[in-house]
């Protein structure tokens, strides 16, 4: 685990420093540039970072603070006037399951809160639970934690995401263990040994609601993420095939009803290990993009796909990177055809937070380099969020063993 150690002054400076240079790289040819501008707010020790952006227009950070040696605490602070409130704990622990690549969340409704977080539940090393906590009033208090999954298996359950709906609940999908801990179905350890994509909704009490399986054989640990269309939820996620082959799916709930899993597109990508990189999704009404890491024949690269009818089809996909990607994925639709994706790109000793611009047509603008990071673990996952014309960017800055959550506007 990181120590937690104070950001210098001189780092804070290199930090912005870098930022600022990344900002003013643009390629002659698009004529693409940023203007990143660092966000005041507390000492942010730790990592984790997630956004969210509610209905309402409120974007809230949350992250994951290394208390000491034994206690974690989950945090979060509001945007407001382009700097962060003081931090609200929501919930801390000794027995978190605290993993570089499967991180807390919050979600926000009209008028009530959730966030999410991983707990130990056995011994196994990956033994641990997903854990919900409530609040209806604006933060200030949180309720006892309650579990999404009723299985009471001991497994792993984990790569949440949480999702406001229509009916005043929350949409919580997640990667599911409880059939891990069976006896293989057959001799090749196939069948009920695998991983499930499963849901459920909950409401502020924690009630559960529509809990469901929606595909019973997925990858065992990259992100899960899903979006709203004017049809209802839709799930990306890393499937796995009995040939192991781990291409992205989407599943979508359409009158109430969930679709069986459709492949995005077929990359081929055959792979005996779980490669810890998810899609990303993002819609605009019933426009939806996808981003994704894939490398099948062992050519690594970041993908994109657009949707013009909720997630029915998907276009051919568009590669974005620049020939070294690592993936670490995430995108956010500008409008109805066009998106800004970011991922992690090696960069000789080095990587670099990339971003491109992409629409329905495949016309690219070449990736831009925001903020110069680690391919280590220890930088975690960087996370983009829209607020109508505001772009947002959260990352995990490490400075030897340390580590520190930073944000910044993208303009």
């Amino acid at each position: 685990m990181p120590i937690k150690t104070l950001l210098s002054k001189e780092l804070l400076l290199l930090l912005v420093t870098t930022l600022m240079l990344g900002c003013s790289s643009s390629d002659q040819n698009n004529g693409l540039r940023f203007e990143l501008q660092p966000i005041d707010g507390p000492s942010t020790y730790g990592g984790e970072p997630n956004l969210f952006v509610s209905a309402q227009g409120t974007v809230y950070l949350s992250w994951v603070e290394f208390f000491n040696d034994s206690t974690d605490v989950l945090l979060y602070s509001t945007l407001e006037n382009e700097q962060w409130s003081e931090p609200i704990e929501i919930a801390r622990g000794t027995d978190w399951f605290v993993n570089w690549a499967d991180f807390p969340s919050l979600a926000v409704h009209e008028d009530w809160m959730a966030s999410h977080w991983l707990q130990k539940s056995a011994g196994g090393t990956y033994d641990y639970d997903v854990r919900v906590s409530t609040s209806t009033n604006g933060g200030k208090n949180w309720s006892p934690s309650f579990i999404p999954h009723t299985d009471g298996v001991a497994a792993e359950h984990g790569f949440v995401t949480m999702l406001p709906l229509q009916n005043k609940r929350i949409f919580a999908t997640w990667l599911d263990g409880r059939n891990t801990k069976g006896e293989p179905s057959d001799q090749h350890g196939h069948g009920n040994k695998a991983m499930t994509l499963r849901c459920a909704e909950f409401d502020p009490s924690g009630q559960l609601f529509t809990e469901a399986e929606l595909d019973n054989r997925v990858c065992d640990c990259c992100q899960t993420d899903a979006c709203s269309t004017d049809q209802g939820p839709v799930v990306v996620y890393r499937d796995r095939s009995e040939e192991e082959v781990r291409d992205i799916s989407v599943v979508r709930r359409i009158n109430g009803q969930w679709s069986a899993p459709k492949v995005i597109h077929q990359d081929g990508w055959e792979i005996a290990g779980c490669p810890v990189n998810g899609p990303a999704i993002s819609s605009h009404g019933n426009h939806l993009a996808v981003a994704w890491f894939t490398a099948p024949k062992g050519v690594a690269a970041v993908n994109v796909a657009f949707s013009s009818d909720a997630g029915a089809s998907f276009s051919a996909p568009i590669r974005v990177d620049s020939g070294t990607p690592s993936g670490r994925v995430d995108i956010e639709m500008l409008n109805e055809k066009e998106a800004l994706v970011i991922w992690l790109e090696d960069e000789g000793d080095t990587a670099g937070i990339k971003a491109a611009i992409v629409n329905q047509e495949g016309k690219l603008q070449d990736g831009v380099s925001l903020v110069e990071t680690t391919n280590s673990r220890s930088s975690g996952f960087p996370i983009l969020a829209k607020n109508k014309d505001q772009l947002l960017l959260a990352w995990t800055a490490v400075e030897g063993d340390s580590t520190s959550v930073q944000t910044a506007l993208l303009n």
